[in-house]
């Protein structure tokens, strides 16, 4: 099936910048499209980061919005997320999803990735 694997994560201080990248791998047939970006802090629910319409267009959580940027390649299954100005409240795993093909041999519908840490110390 489907694999997605996220990268770029880490520690880095308020105000810096990271860029997380996320490629898929294996039965790539079955991705419709690459969806956008989640992130789990302790002890709270997943919540959206960035994402994309069904027009194509970004959008952002208000908590990141100017600080956030997001691009998706289709055609090489990959999802960049870049962030800037980050804060102590970014710190989370974040995880990428893309869509999957209304496919019998598919079976997803959505496909996730097991998640990259990012820790933003004050």
């Amino acid at each position: 099936q489907v694999q997605l694997v996220e990268s770029g994560g880490g520690l880095v201080q308020a105000g810096g910048s990271l860029r997380l990248s996320c490629a898929a791998s294996g039965d790539t047939i079955c991705i419709s499209h690459m969806e956008g970006w989640y992130r789990q802090a302790p002890g709270k629910e997943r919540e959206l980061v960035a994402g994309f319409t069904s027009g194509g267009s970004p959008y952002f959580a208000n908590s990141v919005k100017g600080r956030v940027s997001i691009s998706r390649d289709n055609a090489k299954n990959t999802l960049l997320l870049q962030m800037n100005s980050l804060i102590p409240e970014d710190t989370a795993v974040y995880y990428c999803n893309a869509a999957g093909l209304e496919r019998p041999y598919c079976g997803d519908m959505h496909y996730w990735g097991k998640g990259t840490l990012v820790t933003v110390s004050s």
